[in-house]
């Protein structure tokens, strides 16, 4: 994710420890320009979008004054500060007010003085800039448009809301959004809980958009598998120079988030040290970035998944009991795919189309026989092996409707069985009867894989099994085993 741009801010002046001292007064909120007299200012200025100029006012060629009055004329919504010494007089002084400078910083400056003065002028830029957005808005959109713009923003949060989780009309997902979508107007913490793969986050994101905040920022992060290092700079940010190799500060999500959503998955991951960090968030919602001293606040929702029982580490003792409850203040439990079969056929359709577009493959779509395969199968991947599978078809297909032969083994071999039994190498000490009993029942899911497999080309499947074509045969016959409709319908 791309980080977002400290503001730019341009520092001229001819003498270089002056310009030294501002940078480094200056360079862990901004980004700082140096130019050393004006017409290398003016340069910048072109090439860069400059929020702020801090100008000396004693340079060889044009001074200060001059300078920033060519600038106000060029780029009058530049914030301009000029740096003058005690000595000036008051006709100087009436000219800074005339060039329409915005505050004059008097020699010997303090650190904490000028930054202060920058932060505030950087602060005035952009509000003057969104105070002119909404005038423009209030001046050229009448009622009608404003009408219209509101409701293409409603379409579009609806787009990235609830109608956006797909299921079934039976589906045991519709009690769990029933529930987020009576919890999304509520601005508490929610945690979900439920297997890796089950869309944990993109109902976190549906509860963002059905929210008081949905015009704010949604960020998410995955926990597990980061070190606690990662994690910190992750959420919290961090302050320039504060890790080897690192260059400029950077905002952690938390401050992106700020009056918005924060999804944290995988909070079950999270050591004591940073169950601690996140409880201060939590409690009194404050934080330090990596490397700084100084107490920041947020103003935050939080949302976040868990893939195990956070009541029983809590029990266990390997998670923090006033995190937990500060976390949990609603509970969701999202179903796994596995009991989701309605759903199967609906989620690969779509997998299967936005995987076509993204390829510009065509493709109808699947058929029954292969509906039937996806929807007999486990999926203990969840969401993500149903996309991996769906996508690997596309890939293989020759044709526009894909079939079941382009179906992974293990997933046929857990669908071919008949009446809903199944059979792998794990239970085959389960299975029921006589001897020759199991053993016509591992045949009847041999040939019906290997059939299926090879699209029910018959010669294949006996060269490939050892059999003759008569033999083949007989053996169908015998466990009365035929192909699916919509292959019987092509031959």
């Amino acid at each position: 994710m791309a980080q977002p741009s400290l503001p730019t801010i341009l520092v001229v002046d001819d003498e270089p420890h002056s310009v030294a001292a501002m940078r480094m007064a200056l360079e862990d909120d901004f980004t700082v320009l140096e130019a050393v007299n004006a017409n290398d200012a003016w340069r910048l200025m072109e090439e860069h979008w400059v929020q702020v100029v801090i100008s000396d006012q004693r340079m060889p060629g044009k001074t200060g004054i001059e300078l920033l009055t060519e600038v106000r004329d060029r780029w009058p919504e530049t914030v301009r500060i000029i740096v003058t010494g005690y000595t000036e007089s008051s006709d100087m002084i009436q000219a800074i007010n005339d060039a329409g400078i915005y505050q004059f910083i008097t020699k010997p400056w303090h650190p904490d003085q000028l930054l202060m003065a920058v932060r505030n002028a950087a602060r005035l830029f952009s509000l003057a800039r969104e105070h002119d957005r909404m005038t423009l808005e209030m001046r050229y959109l009448g009622n009608t448009a404003s009408s219209k713009l509101e409701d293409r923003r409603r379409m579009a949060q609806a787009g990235l809301g609830f109608d956006k989780v797909l299921r079934g009309a039976n589906s045991p997902l519709n009690a769990t959004i029933a529930l987020a979508r009576q919890a999304a107007s509520f601005d508490v913490p929610v945690l979900l809980t439920g297997e890796p793969g089950t869309g944990k986050t993109e109902i976190a994101r549906a509860m963002h958009y059905g929210s008081l905040r949905s015009d704010r920022p949604f960020m998410e992060l995955n926990c597990a598998g980061l070190t606690d290092e990662a994690l910190a700079v992750e959420l919290f940010g961090v302050k320039r120079g504060a890790l080897s190799g690192q260059v400029q500060a950077r905002a952690g999500l938390l401050q992106k988030a700020d009056r918005g959503t924060l999804y944290l998955g995988g909070i079950d991951s999270l050591s004591d040290r940073m169950q601690m960090a996140l409880l201060r968030v939590v409690r009194d919602g404050i934080f330090q970035p990596v490397g700084g001293h100084e107490t920041l606040s947020v103003d935050v929702r939080l949302l976040t998944g868990a893939h195990d029982d956070l009541r029983d580490r809590v029990a266990k003792g390997r998670f923090r009991s006033d995190l937990f409850y500060g976390l949990a203040v609603t509970e969701l439990s999202v179903p796994p795919l596995r009991t989701r079969g309605e759903d199967v056929e609906i989620l690969a359709e779509r997998f299967l189309h936005e995987v076509a577009g993204a390829h510009g493959k065509p493709v109808r779509g699947l058929s029954a026989g292969a509906v039937e395969f996806l929807v007999a199968y486990d999926w203990p991947g969840n969401l993500p092996e149903l996309r991996n599978e769906v996508t690997r078809m596309l890939i293989l297909a020759q044709d526009m409707t894909l079939g079941p032969e382009l179906i992974s083994r293990h997933i046929l071999q857990a669908g071919s069985q008949r009446e809903g039994e199944r059979v792998s190498g794990m239970d085959l000490c389960q299975l029921e009867g006589t001897l020759k009993e199991r053993v016509e029942l591992m045949e009847m899911r041999i040939l019906g894989e290997t059939l299926t497999r090879l699209k029910w080309n018959k010669s294949k499947a006996a060269q490939e099994l050892g059999l003759s074509r008569v033999g083949l045969r007989a053996k169908l016959d015998r466990y009365g085993i035929e192909p699916h409709a919509s292959i019987a319908e092509e031959e």
